[in-house]
């Protein structure tokens, strides 16, 4: 995956974002969201807690070659588990609990997403770095990881303040990628799905029936694990 443009995709997506939560007015912060039991604000401070790892991860010592790929980063193991799922809950709920206001929270988000940026516009293509969970990654293949994070729970932001859906096309070509790889958009056509449709289903915010998944399977969707 060429690294400019994952990082090209992170910083619209993620500047779309911003956007979209300076408009949040103070009674919308505590809506509820479909990522139980996140509300609003709980939810963007996870987007923020998983993209404030980078600048951690690119000042440590770099490992010789990179091992897991993006794909292989969404693989079901205690990453994912009961515990680890219920600490990362309550990380976001702490880090939102420490903002004075839904208005100092986007703002936290915004430099913090423009730190990210910076940081990784400043790095050489083939960057490697070592995940908190130990994984040895391209520093491209950990972004889009990222670009996921910011892309779904946008959807789901966007859901729960019954917005119109702000996702950019660089993130929705790169997560359709992710999914069913370079010939993706034959295989969404073929399937009668606009992109954002199959985004939706293929990510679980949309149901999808028995049909459905049995017609994608097909097409070598690559399911991931997301917590």
């Amino acid at each position: 995956m060429d690294q400019g443009r994952v990082v090209e995709a992170f910083r619209r997506e993620a500047r779309q974002l911003a956007q979209a939560m300076g408009e949040v007015s103070a009674a919308e912060w505590c809506l509820p969201t479909r990522c139980a039991p996140w509300n609003v604000s709980e939810l963007l401070a996870h987007i923020r807690v998983v993209i404030a790892w980078l600048p951690g991860m690119l000042s440590a010592p770099a490992p010789i070659r990179a091992e897991v790929s993006a794909v292989e980063y969404y693989r079901p193991d205690d990453r994912f588990a009961a515990d680890t799922n219920a600490a990362r809950i309550t990380l976001a709920r702490d880090h939102a609990a420490t903002q004075l206001n839904g208005v100092a929270l986007a703002d936290d988000f915004n430099s913090t997403w423009q730190q990210v940026d910076r940081l990784c516009r400043s790095e050489p293509e083939g960057r490697v770095i070592r995940t908190r969970h130990g994984d040895p990654m391209l520093l491209s293949e950990f972004l889009l990881t990222r670009v996921v994070e910011i892309a779904v729970h946008g959807l789901d932001l966007a859901d729960a303040l019954g917005r119109e859906p702000w996702l950019t096309s660089p993130a929705a070509d790169l997560m359709q990628e992710l999914l069913l790889g370079p010939d993706g958009a034959a295989a969404v056509e073929r399937l009668g799905w606009d992109q954002l449709r199959f985004l939706r289903k293929a990510t679980g915010r949309e149901p999808i029936s028995e049909e459905e998944a049995s017609d994608v399977s097909r097409l070598g969707i690559r399911w991931l694990t997301l917590g």
